[in-house]
């Protein structure tokens, strides 16, 4: 084939993927001087989260109790601009393809939701310290708080949760949802930032574990590897779409323990200190206290 079909082949090709009907949907019209959420700028922000919330194991690896305040400040001060940038994007991104243009006003309000978020830390930290303990003290095979912060993917899963749905809560669309799918692109878990869960929460090894968007998740609660807390079904509206935002996801209350594939579907109640075994389907509520294990096959 001579270069110049080459040439004819590139040519249409082009003319085709720049026609407004093929990328309807699928195209994000710029706006110059409007920000947009930056992959490389949130995976930053993470990092830096992490060696904030634990110093030493994340970040500058020589951070010691002398030089801990030099290293937090530095690390705040770079997280202030960067998130602030990030906040802005996210708050000018529209949903529906295009940018708004950002105005002043949007620019102070992201400035203040990074300073709210920032203030948030101190108690972030004391709450995936608890997480820390749980994963630790749930664990016959972990030796320390170091080996579980350095090697369990959950702790990396969960604060990356802890830190959008931080950000959710202070109102911030879209960036919260990058930040946790990056957890799951990481570790294979796949948390919500809408979901809302509590203190001393862990997932044993935890790959393929899927937490919904309206789960309400209280304190001490496990899960384990290949656990769903999905939605059973979607109520449509008048056009035959999904309904946006109800509870459609399960409540764990505290102390409750979820063994590997179990699956768990619809807004009902696993009760306080109930237990549900492994490679179950639950769909209905299970009382407070409660086992819920396969029945043996019957010879």
């Amino acid at each position: 084939m001579s270069p110049l079909n080459f040439t004819h082949i590139l040519t249409q090709a082009v003319d085709e993927l720049s026609e407004s009907s093929s990328y309807k949907g699928l195209f994000h019209q710029h706006t110059d001087g409007t920000p947009l959420p930056s992959a490389r700028a949130l995976q930053d922000i993470v990092e830096l989260s992490r060696a904030i919330l634990f110093p030493g194991y994340f970040g500058n690896s020589t951070v010691n109790s002398r030089t801990i305040k030099y290293h937090i400040g530095v690390n705040i001060e770079r997280l202030f601009d960067l998130l602030t940038g990030q906040v802005l994007a996210g708050l000018c991104f529209t949903g529906n393809g295009e940018c708004a243009c950002c105005t002043e006003l949007q620019r102070e309000e992201a400035a203040l939701i990074a300073a709210k978020f920032i203030s948030n830390l101190p108690g972030m930290r004391r709450v995936l310290a608890t997480d820390v303990a749980a994963a630790y003290n749930g664990d016959p095979a972990a030796h320390s708080f170091g080996e579980v912060i350095s090697c369990y993917p959950a702790i990396r899963a969960i604060s990356n949760y802890r830190i959008a749905h931080e950000l959710l809560k202070l109102g911030v669309p879209l960036i919260p949802r990058i930040i946790t799918e990056m957890a799951h692109s990481e570790t294979g878990i796949d948390i919500h930032p809408g979901a809302a869960i509590g203190s001393h929460f862990t997932i044993d090894h935890g790959t393929g574990v899927v937490i919904g968007e309206t789960c309400v998740i209280g304190n001490n609660v496990k899960l384990y590897q290949g656990v769903t807390l999905g939605a059973k079904s979607f109520p449509l509206d008048a056009d035959g779409k999904p309904i946006k935002g109800i509870p459609r996801h399960p409540i764990l209350e505290d102390n409750v323990i979820v063994y590997s594939n179990a699956t768990i579907l619809g807004r009902i109640t696993i009760g306080q200190g109930a237990t549900v075994g492994g490679n179950i389907w639950v769909t209905e509520d299970v009382p407070a206290g409660a086992r819920i294990v396969q029945t043996k096959a019957k010879k």
